[in-house]
């Protein structure tokens, strides 16, 4: 039996956690919880004793129905305050066969070669390009033939300070941070089949605060951006537009919100300051805010889209999701905005188990989360632990039985430098004592491969 994954969404609506095992190619889910989000504004954490508190007590609902204790846990990061950098390394291989510890030493060096500043703290190293010997667009190198390797990488980092203050609230929990995901690439993950990331796809996640957008060619993500805009914004614009409770407004979301045909019908409602006295009101004024902000917010994030230079290349189209695609007509203007890209509002990908709750858009976070958990991640990738990671469903073809099992390279064995201090020279020597001698005449390979180093630093 593998072990238990605990994922958590920390999200600034609700703090959802499930606990899921991976059996036989399919995720398990053994229980989950949810608790009102409390000390998160706009994906940013704003008091931490609340934050900390909610997530304890979605844990502890998820892991008493599961009926386990686990601790480790992989949690999800707000793009709220990602930036992204564009960076390419490129190495010899001396052996001329491509192996894992070449991949991890292009991707090693492609984050060396990157601008990343000393307040930013890296949580994501996607390759999306390798070249092999001049070769473009290379989907997998590993056992080719090459003199040289190349590789263009998406790197995503996050504030420092924003990571910390989220850990400290999860450590603060009891828990153990296993891995942090950016919420948008988990729920890529959850959303996307096989076709979708081979042609390419934009994917939206619209959630209660904010809005994630990752756009996924070449079999990874090429493009990420965050808006702080959300379903909630919706409530608000109502309640201010009707003289109603919140409460209300968003009764009336959930009730009547539709982007389709406005009705007529008037409807009875409390006012502001005054439980007693109540107003009638079309369902038209309803449908003109609903749709002003809905509208509004897809035209941003069709220019984000635009923005992002890779419009041309999403063959899959846009793909929806989270709690506001929800809403009635919400594809159909989507199509209308995004100029007649293909759209699909998507639920996560069905995972086994008695919580059909969970297949719902607004927790295609969480069921990524769960799927990042069991190797569902890029080919390769170098995460937010500087780990070198590799799909698990090719591992036991190319990995030894050891590294199989782990599906990753330790940070130990050929991990870059945590600081982004320049390569030194004995830097580099030692590196270079690293690579194991495999045959004869490997010393005069080595000393060729000294003097390119040293050209290239």
């Amino acid at each position: 039996m593998s072990r238990p994954i605990l994922a958590i969404d920390i999200g600034s609506i609700k703090v959802t956690a499930a606990v899921a095992e991976y059996r036989n190619g399919t995720l398990h889910i053994l229980g989950s919880g949810m608790a009102k989000s409390q000390g998160v504004r706009k994906g940013t954490i704003t008091n931490i004793e609340l934050t900390t508190r909610a997530v304890k007590q979605a844990v502890a609902d998820a892991q008493r129905v599961a009926g386990t204790n686990t601790k480790k846990a992989v949690i999800s990061m707000s793009g709220a305050y990602t930036r992204s950098v564009g960076s390419t390394g490129i190495v010899n291989v001396p052996d001329r066969e491509i192996g894992i510890h070449e991949i991890k030493r292009v991707m090693d060096t492609a984050l060396y070669n990157a601008n990343i500043p000393n307040e930013y703290e890296v949580l994501h190293v996607l390759p999306y390009n390798f070249t092999v010997d001049d070769q473009d667009y290379i989907e997998d190198p590993i056992g080719m033939n090459a003199g040289r390797l190349e590789v263009d990488t998406h790197i995503i980092t996050t504030q420092k300070s924003s990571l910390n203050n989220l850990k400290k609230a999860v450590k603060s929990a009891g828990l153990e941070i296993e891995n942090v995901v950016l919420s948008g690439y988990a729920s890529a993950i959850a959303v996307l089949n096989s076709d979708e990331r081979e042609l390419g796809a934009c994917v939206i996640d619209m959630g209660g605060s904010t809005c994630d957008m990752v756009v996924h060619t070449g079999n990874s993500i090429r493009y990420n951006s965050f808006l702080a805009v959300g379903s909630n914004h919706i409530t608000n614009d109502l309640s201010m537009a009707l003289h109603t409770p919140l409460n209300v407004a968003e009764k009336i979301k959930l009730e009547f919100g539709s982007l389709k045909n406005p009705s007529t019908d008037l409807i009875e409602i409390p006012m502001i300051g005054d439980d007693k006295a109540t107003q009638e009101v079309s369902l038209e004024i309803v449908y003109s805010v609903i749709q002003a902000r809905v509208q509004e917010t897809l035209m941003i994030l069709a220019k984000e889209l635009e923005k992002s230079g890779l419009k041309d290349q999403i063959g899959a189209g846009i793909i929806l999701t989270g709690g506001m695609t929800k809403l009635e007509g919400i594809r159909e203007m989507a199509m209308a905005i995004f100029n007649n890209i293909p759209v699909r509002v998507a639920r996560p990908n069905p995972a086994e188990g008695d919580f059909d709750a969970l297949n719902d858009p607004a927790f295609s976070t969480l069921l990524g989360l769960l799927g990042y958990g069991a190797g569902h991640y890029t080919l390769y990738e170098i995460d937010s632990n500087r780990k070198m990671l590799h799909r698990k469903e090719h591992a036991d073809t190319i990995l030894s039985e050891g590294e199989a099992q782990s599906a990753s390279l330790t940070s130990d064995e050929t991990s870059l430098k945590e600081t982004q201090k320049p390569m030194s020279e004995s830097d580099i020597k030692e590196t270079l004592a690293t690579v194991p001698e495999t045959r004869e005449g490997f010393g005069s390979k080595l000393s060729r491969w000294w003097h390119w180093m040293t050209q290239i630093f």
